[in-house]
């Protein structure tokens, strides 16, 4: 179905090519998944699939890639629009039309299709996807895991032969993500849908695809053969590799059964040394919820030496605005209701938020997660309740003062990017947060190392732009840093590196907030979890007590290792050691 001879992409102005002779074959019917570190070139291959490369992003294609038998060099992507079914990283881009209703008809409308066909099709693809509810909404008042599931919704409705899915379940909660990914095996096993998917949360996808293409070196095997050897893999791998297991678990049902040797030896360890921690606590991150600040270990695959040095220099050069005491709340919400058009979005929440603690809102698409967070940073007022930020009320306050005192990190970081360069936009943090100069680079190189200074920030990956945005945000270190979907697009390993940054952060008394659907970040970062439904708090304790209890919100090591108290690979690691 799909054949690529030889191809190399090299853009203008790069150092080098994305894509470096790929020579490979894709059969009908198959779930094939891209895996690699961020910006080795995985949605460049999806796009030379639809054609949009280089027909769309510009730059020199060599070799050839055929699809059906159609030759994307002389087909257009309007001319591959019967045969390829594309969703990109930004859900955003992809729209033509303003409901949800009408975005789903849209291609098929395109194609010619009948109305009665378009009808049918369209009410399937809403309950598919669990979207009627949703049918008349403006897809701009929609949460960013309810506007992911339109965009492959209405791509779905054409009954595409080959489907090209950028990270499609990046902004989904955990059951969303469930159900997509159904559909697509549905769609493989029952239809004969070709299904090329590059997805850096693992632990969701791997156990459904037939076959991994591991970039930058273009080789494709069974997960098993892929896992066995890859640099980027789920935590039920690592636990995997940890135990000496062979062949490796993909699934959690796998690993439980495998597990019984594991747990004896966790269980022959000193008591104090079952949570993963030499003092015996919770392995609920490094901050329990409501204590004092206190140092977490660094994560284990980076170079922890140079990050307390820039830290230090962070420090040095800038000092934080003054915070409250770490027995005043830096974060008081009362009552807090917020009415968006005729949607309640949030109601009677209560939430407080001391310094130096590190804090998840979960829960599902559209619970009200990112309004919250654009309450407390004056986005958006309150229909009723209180807002205070160190003792200022956000929505009332000069931009220019709050901005000292809270960050936010949206769920699009093209909203805080406007330079032309990565190099301004760094200097640009480091101007206006009054830093080192230098400061938000090394920063954007401790996450996600080789971004040359002349590239335009469109121009990078969802994870070199997210990585961007955070370090802009960074810079200025206020005192109370908000972060909405923070791994959208990274890496396993630049998800390892954020920890470190963000748990420095917090032990230097710094208040984190991050809306998320990681449960794997929020077993290794957070200390307290605040689960969202409705636009109500639901739920709000220590990580440990609060994910576990969830199945939909539990980390991998944690299903596996239940009723054990380990949450993470490194903790499990911990506990081992002699």
């Amino acid at each position: 179905m799909i054949r690529f001879e030889n191809v190399s992409v090299t853009y203008e102005d790069a150092a080098g090519p994305t894509l470096r002779g790929v020579d490979l074959t894709v059969p009908e019917g198959e779930l094939v998944l891209l895996v690699g570190p961020s910006g080795v070139g995985k949605s460049t291959l999806l796009g030379a699939v639809s054609g949009l490369v280089p027909h769309f992003t510009g730059g020199t294609l060599r070799g050839r890639v055929t699809v059906d038998g159609r030759d994307t060099r002389t087909h257009h992507p309007r001319e591959l629009a019967d045969l390829v079914g594309t969703v990109g990283q930004d859900p955003l881009a992809h729209f033509v039309t303003d409901t949800v209703e009408d975005e789903l008809a849209y291609g098929m409308e395109s194609l010619g299709l009948a109305p009665a066909v378009m009808r049918r099709r369209v009410e399937e693809t809403l309950d598919l996807l669990g979207l009627a509810e949703l049918r008349d909404r403006p897809i701009a008042t929609l949460s960013g895991g309810q506007q992911q599931r339109v965009a492959i919704g209405s791509v779905l409705t054409t009954h595409p032969k080959v489907l090209v899915l950028d990270e499609p379940t990046s902004a989904l909660d955990p059951s969303a993500a469930e159900d997509v990914l159904a559909v697509l095996q549905r769609l493989v096993h029952d239809l004969g849908t070709t299904v090329l998917l590059a997805e850096h949360r693992l632990e969701r996808v791997v156990q459904y695809a037939d076959r991994v293409l591991l970039l930058p070196d273009a080789v494709l095997g069974t997960p098993e053969e892929i896992m066995a050897v890859s640099p980027v893999h789920p935590p039920v791998v690592g636990l995997g590799r940890l135990a000496g297991w062979d062949p490796l678990p993909l699934t959690v049902r796998d690993a439980r059964r495998r597990s019984a040797e594991l747990r004896k030896r966790l269980e022959s360890r000193p008591k104090a040394r079952r949570a993963g921690r030499p003092d015996g606590r919770a392995p609920a991150g490094p901050l329990a919820a409501g204590s004092a600040p206190v140092p977490a270990p660094p994560a284990p695959d980076g170079p922890p030496s140079a990050r307390p040095g820039l830290f230090r220099r962070l420090r040095r050069t800038h000092p934080a605005a003054s915070a409250p005491d770490p027995g005043t709340p830096l974060v008081d919400v009362g009552r807090l209701a917020v009415r968006r058009g005729r949607v309640e979005a949030l109601r009677r929440v209560d939430l407080q938020v001391r310094a130096g603690e590190a804090i998840a809102l979960m829960g599902r698409n559209g619970a009200g997660k990112s309004t919250l967070l654009s309450t407390l940073v004056g986005m958006i007022a309150p229909t009723s309740g209180t807002v205070r930020v160190s003792n200022l009320t956000p929505h009332t306050t000069d931009p220019r003062t709050l901005i000292r005192q809270v960050g936010l990190v949206p769920q699009e970081p093209r909203d805080l990017l406007y330079a032309e360069t990565v190099a301004e936009e760094c200097e640009a943090a480091d101007r206006d947060a009054g830093a080192e100069p230098g400061t938000c680079r090394a920063l954007v190189t401790e996450l996600v190392p080789g971004v040359a200074d002349a590239t335009h920030p469109r121009d990078l990956s969802e994870g070199q732009r997210l990585a961007l945005a955070l370090a802009v945000v960074l810079t200025a270190r206020p005192p109370l840093v908000l972060l909405d979907e923070p791994t959208r697009g990274l890496d396993y390993a630049a998800k390892a590196r954020l920890v470190v940054l963000l748990r420095a952060l917090a032990a230097d008394g710094h208040a984190i907030v991050l809306a998320t659907h990681d449960v794997e970040l929020a077993a290794e970062l957070v200390g307290r979890v605040v689960i969202i439904a409705g636009g109500e708090l639901v739920a709000d304790g220590p990580t440990a007590e609060v994910v576990v209890s969830s199945p939909a919100f539990a980390p991998q090591v944690s299903k596996i290792l239940a009723p054990a108290p380990w949450l993470t690979v490194e903790q499990v690691e911990e506990a081992l050691r002699p």
